[in-house]
């Protein structure tokens, strides 16, 4: 009881004396605030990615499995193989798969909608631990070919669409024109191990007895209980042996045996700006503890007389320690509540901001676990904030002493405020490099022009859409629309439209020069290649640097052409010679009738992958049979070029798209949008490392201001003294920024060390910009003077305006 009298004792004196400087009191809690703010919200999104359990039952034994090749950026199986391999699953407690990539399909009801349908196995819940929420899972019968056309929808989907009608399962629904029951509603934290939006799982179908299928897979296994990942590599190594004998001996050595736990599979290279995002918001954390440990310190050398009293009257040192930890930590908690409004609002700035493709950032909360580490902040920083002054409590012995009335030494802030700096120009400086590569990246040519260009996408559905006859007759009529629509200079119909991770791509070793006995060791890379209409180079703007591109009078011919880029024109011929020349692909043979400009397909960062472009032929004549698209095209691109209003266009088009197909689900888009995806990630690191480090220079230049604010407050006697005997307020003032200047100079000069060894992290990042940029550098040191040089600026006006005779007679 005496303890918590005292507490609170300690508590109401506290509030009396943050009431009486409302100054200081508001400067700190802002500092606190800042700093709890930024370090919560950044918490909250790196959490999931680097701490926080995934959400599957005994998470840490899920492993991603496959090969890794150049055909893929991630690990995969063709499917004759994944059969061989799940019969010899020793390592695993069981393996499962599904169809690489989530395929778009559309619910074609009374109000049509585009969704997210993934193709697994019937064994594909219980590997990952998951039970349907309703209903149950599809069995193995129905996970055949030709087997019963069922789905399970998610929890999402369930929701919104079906207003969660609890006796869902049974209901019989429209997917891409063909009826099919739900059985089942998976769990609300179910998720695909690739983190891609699923909103039906549907059995995928293996035919057991296609052992030569190439279907791409995504395999996942289960770890058994004491089993590592690199004793599961080893295990499985003789496996992936006998598989790399049916592959082309030239190709082995680009073939590897991967295995890594879901959570690497996940993160992916999210992992180190996660790193580099939670360390710039941790300096800014830091550099707050410092600037109000300076203030704390500042304030309790004003109160160092009344801690000398109440020492005389009876206060043990104990006592005293503990009275200015309150204070603190009042301060750190007032700071802390504030910092989660504060973090609140950045978190949703966060989410507002960033690209697609980051983990579980849609996930992201202030939840129970994000404000407990808010209170542990709180009150860790609360600790930090009030070691200085605790430590530097008076005994009632200096009341005689004579730094009762003398000036206190200055270093330790002085220190902090040189630290605040250094930080500062670490920050600014990843930053500013950041930004530059951001430069860099938005002005790397991309080979097309997207201004005036509206995009539509679609499906065409498998049910509706099932012969070539009626695929055909769908693109000439939209062929015909498009060309009547009022404003339309150009359009074209293809596959895939640039930039997009959707191309189609072969090995560049498929590829033949007729007449040509090529060798080529390895794959060679890949090469893109897809379906265009005449209008396609003029559409987009891309640059036929020689011959020509596609005319109407090339679908009149049973001849094929053939467009290709320029880096594979100087791949296929060294010498220059490709006009004229023919390449078999597949087995048919193509004339190259024009080589065009590269356009870059993927990042700016990444390199320019080489491309070959193929005529669509859209005519029902039996002649061009062999000519046309295969079936199995049914993703739809269209690009239309216009002078007109893009919105306005976006609305006459889909309005054209409907008359034929109005169930057809069609998403609109500018090219100058789909453009500026590319670099949504770098802006997004851009944009907060540049927040983070205008919060520490705003608050380094508060601490400098209050350390100068601070020295001229001491030193007025001094000051007064100088000015009597003859100082001029020049030279006041001179003096004043002459102590700031040094300890901005050590400060800027230490963050420079630091930082070219900080910026190190960062190079995987950087595009075009060296880890020791002397630009940013010099761009960093002159915006550190602009604002430390204002902030001793102040406090120096203020020394020069001090009366000599006032100053005099102060005690």
């Amino acid at each position: 009881m005496r303890f918590l009298e005292s507490l609170i004792q300690d508590l109401r004196y506290a509030v009396r004396g943050f009431a009486r400087n409302p100054m200081f009191t508001l400067t700190a809690v802002f500092a606190a605030a800042l700093g709890i703010g930024a370090t919560t919200a950044v918490f909250s999104v790196v959490d999931r990615i680097l701490f926080r359990s995934l959400p599957y039952p005994n998470e840490d034994r899920l492993v991603s499995v496959g090969m890794l090749t150049p055909l893929d950026t991630s690990e995969f199986l063709f499917a004759g193989a994944y059969l061989d391999w799940r019969r010899n699953q020793a390592p695993f407690e069981s393996i499962t798969s599904f169809t690489a990539g989530v395929a778009d399909c559309d619910l074609t009801e009374s109000n049509p909608a585009r969704l997210g349908c993934a193709s697994v196995e019937s064994n594909f819940l219980p590997t990952l631990g998951f039970s349907p929420f309703l209903g149950r899972n599809f069995d193995e019968q129905e996970d055949r070919p030709n087997g019963r056309k069922v789905a399970l929808i998610s929890y999402a989907l369930w929701q919104s669409r079906f207003a969660r009608d609890p006796n869902i399962a049974g209901k019989i629904i429209s997917i891409d024109a063909q009826p099919v029951s739900i059985i089942g509603v998976l769990p609300r934290d179910f998720e695909i191990p690739t983190l891609a939006r699923a909103d039906l799982l549907v059995p995928q179908a293996l035919n057991e007895g296609d052992r030569q299928s190439t279907r791409a897979l995504r395999l996942f296994a289960r770890l058994k209980p004491g089993v590592t990942i690199a004793q599961a590599q080893a295990a499985m190594q003789p496996l992936f042996d006998r598989t790399l004998e049916s592959v082309p001996p030239a190709f082995r050595k680009e073939v590897h045996l991967l295995i890594r736990s879901l959570r690497d599979r996940q993160a992916q290279d999210a992992r180190l700006a996660s790193w580099i995002l939670l360390f710039a918001v941790s300096v800014v954390f830091l550099i707050a503890c410092a600037n109000i440990a300076n203030l704390l310190l500042a304030r309790s050398t004003s109160r160092g007389k009344e801690m000398a009293v109440r020492a005389a009257l009876g206060a043990g040192r104990g006592r005293l320690i503990r009275q200015t930890l309150t204070e603190t930590t009042l301060l750190a908690l007032m700071g802390g509540a504030a910092g989660c409004a504060l973090a609140w609002g950045m978190l949703r700035l966060f989410i507002g901001i960033a690209p697609s493709g980051i983990p579980r950032l849609d996930q992201a909360a202030l939840d129970a676990r994000v404000l407990l580490f808010t209170l542990a902040g709180s009150l860790i920083s609360g600790l930090v904030f009030g070691l200085a002054p605790a430590i530097h409590a008076r005994t009632a012995e200096s009341l005689a002493g004579p730094r009762a009335t003398g000036v206190r030494r200055t270093l330790l802030r002085e220190i902090l405020v040189a630290a605040q700096i250094a930080v500062s120009v670490v920050l600014l400086t990843g930053a500013g490099m950041l930004l530059r590569s951001l430069w860099n990246l938005q002005n790397v040519p991309l080979g097309l022009s997207a201004e005036h260009v509206v995009t539509a996408d679609f499906i065409l559905g498998k049910q509706r859409y099932s012969e070539d006859v009626q695929q055909l007759r769908f693109f000439d009529d939209i062929e015909s629309r498009l060309g009547a629509i009022p404003g339309v200079t150009s359009f074209t119909i293809s596959d895939s439209l640039p930039p997009s991770g959707g191309v189609r791509a072969r090995p560049f070793a498929a590829i033949q020069v007729e007449g040509r006995l090529t060798f080529q060791e390895g794959t060679g890379g890949m090469v893109v290649w897809r379906y265009v209409t005449p209008g396609y180079f003029s559409t987009l703007d891309v640059h036929i640097a020689h011959g020509r591109g596609f005319e109407d009078r090339d679908r009149a011919t049973v001849e094929n052409s053939i467009v290709i880029s320029d880096s594979l024109a100087r791949k296929l011929f060294p010498a220059g010679d490709a006009l004229g020349k023919s390449l078999k692909i597949d087995g048919q043979t193509s004339a190259v009738i024009g080589i065009a400009s590269d356009v870059r397909n993927n990042a700016p960062a990444g390199e320019t992958s080489p491309e070959y472009y193929v005529l669509r032929k859209p005519t029902l004549d039996a002649t061009f049979r062999n000519q046309m698209p295969p079936s199995g095209w049914r993703q739809v691109k269209v690009a239309i070029r216009t002078p007109m209003n893009p919105n306005a266009m976006a609305v006459w088009l889909k309005k054209e798209i409907a008359a034929i197909d109005p169930a057809l689900p069609v998403t609109i888009s500018t090219m100058r949008e789909r453009v500026s995806r590319l670099n949504d990630r770098s802006r997004f690191n851009a944009i907060l490392l540049a927040l983070f480090a205008a919060m520490g220079l705003v608050l380094a230049a508060i601490g400098l201001f209050g350390l100068m604010s601070f020295l001229v407050g001491q030193r007025t006697r001094e000051i007064g003294v100088r000015m009597a005997l003859g100082a001029t307020p020049r030279a006041i003032t001179k003096l004043i920024l002459s102590r700031a200047a040094v300890w901005t100079l050590a400060g800027a000069t230490t963050g420079l060390i630091g930082s070219l060894f900080a910026t190190r992290a960062l190079r995987s990042l950087l595009f075009e910009v060296p880890a020791h940029d002397p630009w940013t550098l010099a761009a960093v040191l002159s915006g550190l003077l602009l604002v430390a040089m204002p902030a001793a600026w102040i406090p120096s006006l203020r020394a020069a305006r001090v009366d000599p005779m006032t100053a005099l007679r102060q005690e």
